[in-house]
């Protein structure tokens, strides 16, 4: 045994310290637990016991280096973080920082623990040849993932193999496999050997093998932004995306803007502009607080000082074949010089020359004001020669344009549109889309009112449903049409694209964004993973002051972080309610208060209490409560099991007048007491007996509940009636005393003892 611990001490100890090479900066303790535990199985005797100890130890390893607690997730968050841990090493130059870098230092944990067990394993089963090639590959492997001649390595390496074949054999011999272990080394250095004429060669060019799982394909999910209503079809498979390290607050990921609408459908319209600042803008349409006074002289950092309410982002694409570079909504600059030739739209849009390639990295800063809705129901429709004169954000159709909100005789206007221009047979069949406008929404006080009318109409009424593959329309209805007026069934596109046509038909400048919702918020990197199955479509409408805000009306879809959006989690439908009313201070109001007396503000299922204060968005939207937490509600829940059942069964004991009964009662009450501290009591002992058990192991007098207790069972019945009345406080006292003598240890380890229940 001592040979096993000692030969396996030294493999174990080699196998570590090569693969800790790979690591800059001092070592933990945690590779000193890996030999430890690799060494455990080799001590115990018999397969089975070295087995059971082995899957023992590894559960033991894994957990230590992946910081793994127990639960029924450990499988999968073990090969989730030992896959990630070991693709790294394909993205991170060696040495790595193992702080930066927790799951390729929990890889390098794991492996060593495995390769030292392998080696214990042989050298327990006196197998030479296995233990040195254990040996060999565990620790040969990491000293040649990192070039360079060490010949110390080589030479400890080459010592410890020799070793263990000298020491295993059972008639020890110097000459046998020595020269063999020799030749095994020498090959392996030369295989791992850094010099120019071999590398050129490829003699054996095996750090260059990819063991990965083949990276994800790129994909594009352009046929989510092509408005032609005909339906989803989402891969099975989820790829992610874009890995997007930014604040935890839910944001939504921008690639377009659907600016112009031609026949319900909606289109991109970019003209790209090469520039060098990487600022974007809508001349007039960027409130003064995003944008610096003169954001083309403005750097980065400038920019970012600039206002609070710009969120900066890092954006590494994983598997998007597309050339928009996608930000937080709304984009204001990028710095994506990396990347090669970038164009710019003015409408917040950016494009590379070339698609994207897995591993492209960009900054980008995004303007995210925070209004209330008391100031949005402030934000006048007073709008910019860009919307009011070229009527840029108001067409419904193609040269088609509508009068801006709060215009005299907009009404007027619009029935001119569908009944004598000229594009009237064009438009006339969206008039049903116009009407339901007005009936939801006409009557709104502000833009903002009829914004957030239309976004809870379609967001939270029962009769919409989100359907991926929605009724096909009836002969020429137009899709959306039939969607609002008869279907009701539809995805992103389909309430994206009415939604915005119907602000609009109200004069209100709204376009369609597409680009992605905000994915899963990863903690540990702070970042947000997005995948493909996160692409979608929303509505941006622009307010005074304020700028384009986006608007979300599509149901079972993530909600936006802005307290405005009836999609928000923080949403104060109370405070918009008496806000758009005029009325704030009221303690209760009517529908018809909104401004709107045929619309009906329906709250999001996030805000099932009124009066309850705005949910605050949490980090992570995680429907699921964390391990730790689930093992306290389970712990506590069986503590509280048992608490419950032993006072049952003690106060179940104790419905009755009968003083023998009762006597009987406080009997079994102290002698469950006794067996809860663990003490011996015999099934025979009588009350006194007990009494005195709990005086001499316990320190408490019992005598007085000793002698009301006799007395209540076996004195005449008037005297024990008497005994019997005197019996609870006796035992009450009782109570109190063994509180005050026990610990808080002993008086948890009573409660939690199941001995007076009969289960132990």
């Amino acid at each position: 045994m001592a040979r096993t611990l000692a030969l396996g001490g030294i493999a174990g100890t080699l196998i570590a310290w090569n693969w800790l090479r790979l690591e800059s900066g001092p070592s933990d303790g945690q590779a000193v637990l890996m030999v430890v535990l690799a060494l455990a199985p080799a001590a115990v005797r018999g397969l089975r016991a070295r087995i059971a100890t082995g899957v023992v130890a590894f559960l033991i390893a894994a957990g230590s280096a992946f910081d793994l607690g127990p639960g029924i997730h450990y499988p999968g968050r073990l090969l989730a973080r030992f896959g990630r841990g070991f693709l790294d090493f394909y993205d991170v130059k060696l040495p790595f920082n193992p702080a930066a870098q927790p799951r390729m230092h929990g890889t390098i944990l794991l492996a060593a623990f495995a390769f030292a067990l392998a080696a214990s394993l042989a050298i327990a089963a006196r197998r030479p040849r296995w233990a040195a090639l254990a040996l060999l590959v565990g620790a040969g492997w990491p000293a040649t993932l990192l070039r360079g001649d060490d010949f110390l390595r080589g030479a400890a390496l080459l010592a410890g193999l020799l070793v263990l074949l000298v020491a295993l054999r059972e008639r020890p011999r110097v000459i046998g496999y020595a020269p063999l272990a020799g030749l095994m080394v020498v090959i392996a250095a030369v295989g791992a050997s850094s010099s120019p004429a071999l590398a050129r060669q490829a003699f054996v060019n095996w750090q260059s093998w990819d063991f990965y799982t083949r990276p994800a394909k790129p994909v594009s999910v352009s046929y989510v932004w092509n408005s032609d209503y005909s339906g989803l079809h989402f891969p099975r498979r989820l790829t992610v995306v874009l890995k997007i390290k930014a604040p935890s607050r839910p944001q939504y990921w921008r690639a377009v803007t659907l600016n112009d609408v031609i026949r319900g459908r909606w289109i991109e319209d970019a003209t790209p502009q090469r520039q060098s600042d990487g600022y974007v803008g809508e001349s007039g349409l960027v409130p003064a607080a995003a944008v610096p006074p003169e954001p083309r002289e403005c750097s980065p950092n400038c920019l970012r000082a600039a206002h609070s309410n710009l969120v900066e982002q890092q954006v590494t694409v994983e598997a998007l074949r597309d050339r928009h570079l996608v930000a937080a909504t709304v984009p204001i600059q990028f710095d994506a010089r990396k990347l090669g030739v970038v164009s710019y739209d003015p409408s917040g849009m950016a494009f590379v020359e070339r698609a994207l390639r897995r591993g492209d990295t960009y900054d980008a800063w995004s303007y995210e004001p925070e209004p209330s809705p008391q100031q949005l129901a402030r934000s006048k429709p007073d709008y910019p020669p860009r919307i009011r004169v070229d009527f840029k954000y108001l067409a419904v159709d193609q040269k088609v344009y509508v009068p801006p909100f709060g215009t005299l005789g907009r009404t007027q206007g619009i029935d001119w549109l569908f009944s004598q221009s000229i594009h009237a047979p064009e438009i006339d069949p969206y008039r049903p889309l116009y009407d339901r406008a007005e009936e939801i929404a006409g009557g709104a006080k502000s833009p903002y009112a009829a914004a957030v009318a239309l976004e809870s109409w379609f967001r939270n009424s029962p009769t919409f449903v989100y359907d991926a593959h929605p009724p096909k329309p009836p002969g020429n209805t137009p899709p959306l049409v039939d969607f609002v007026t008869r279907t009701h069934r539809g995805y992103c596109q389909h309430f994206a694209g009415a939604m915005a046509l119907m602000l609009r038909y109200l004069g209100i400048p709204a376009r369609v964004a597409a680009g992605f919702s905000s994915g899963q918020f990863d903690k540990s990197n702070g970042q947000w993973v997005v995948t493909d199955h996160d692409a979608h479509e929303w509505v941006e409408a622009w307010f005074q002051g304020w700028g384009w805000l986006p608007f979300d009306p599509t149901p079972s879809r993530g909600g936006l972080a802005g307290a405005y959006s009836a999609s928000s989690r923080t949403f104060d439908a109370t405070g918009a309610a008496l806000v758009l009313a005029g009325k704030e201070g009221l303690k209760a109001f009517d529908p018809g208060d909104l401004g709107f007396p045929q619309g009906n503000l329906r709250l999001s299922p996030d805000t099932p209490d009124l009066s309850a204060p705005p949910v605050q968005v949490a980090a992570q939207h995680s429907r699921t409560p964390g391990l730790l937490r689930l093992i306290a509600l389970v712990a506590a829940g069986l503590v509280l099991a048992i608490a419950l059942a032993k006072l049952a069964v003690r106060r179940s004991r104790y419905l009755t007048r009968d003083p023998r009964r009762l006597a009987a009662a406080c009997r079994k009450e102290l002698r469950d007491v006794l067996l809860d501290q663990l003490l011996d009591v015999p099934p025979s002992a009588t009350l006194a007996e007990l009494a005195a058990l709990a005086q001499a192991e316990l320190g408490v007098s019992a005598a007085a509940f000793g002698l009301h207790g006799t007395a209540a069972r076996f004195a005449p019945p008037g005297y024990a009636r008497e005994a019997a009345r005197e019996l609870p406080r006796a035992m009450r006292e009782l109570r109190r005393d063994l509180r005050r003598e026990l610990t808080r240890f002993e008086r948890t380890r009573g409660l939690l003892s199941l001995r007076s229940l009969g289960l132990a």
